[in-house]
């Protein structure tokens, strides 16, 4: 996915992360409505449809970014599992929270240097977006400490990768 690296103002998941992301997540994939928040490249959603996601909704607020995973999308023609938001994810969460849908898995890797990932699981946390014993996983920035609870969701576990940390939470 070298084209992928090539959009402007990304900072793709790397390969060993979204290859440790399905390790752990690989026991409940199958079936799983799955949301990929801060979509970006759109590679993380792809790879859940691969790995036996029922249905990713994919969330990302540039449309350039919106084309190329539509383009991808097609190109491993899997797009009719996938639904595509144009949208800023606490925007899609209230939104989500409001029409009642639901999501066993979300994935979320918003900008590291930002308080993005605070206010988006803070928002996921107060919603009933995430169904119980669902799983939300927040990819940050190592020196990025989360709290330990957001509402509904506690932190499980942690795994370290370099720079990247994916912290694992469970909803209530």
């Amino acid at each position: 996915m070298k084209t992928l690296r090539k959009l402007k103002g990304l900072r793709p998941t790397t390969a060993k992360v979204r290859e440790a992301l399905f390790d752990i997540l690989r026991v409940r994939m199958e079936n799983a409505r799955f949301l990929d928040l801060y979509a970006g490249t759109g590679a993380v959603g792809i790879n859940a449809l691969n790995e036996g996601a029922a249905e990713v909704v994919f969330v990302e607020d540039n449309k350039g970014h919106i084309r190329k995973i539509h383009e991808l999308l097609e190109k491993h023609h899997i797009s009719e599992r996938a639904d595509i938001t144009n949208q800023k994810a606490i925007a899609f969460i209230n939104r989500a929270d409001l029409q009642d849908l639901t999501f066993d898995i979300i994935f979320l890797d918003p900008p590291y240097h930002t308080d993005e990932i605070i206010n988006a699981l803070a928002a996921i946390g107060r919603s009933s977006i995430i169904k119980q014993n669902g799983i939300v996983i927040a990819e940050h920035f190592t020196k990025k400490i989360l709290p330990d609870r957001f509402d509904r969701l506690y932190k499980v576990k942690t795994y370290t990768y370099g720079d990247s940390v994916l912290s694992l939470f469970e909803a209530e």
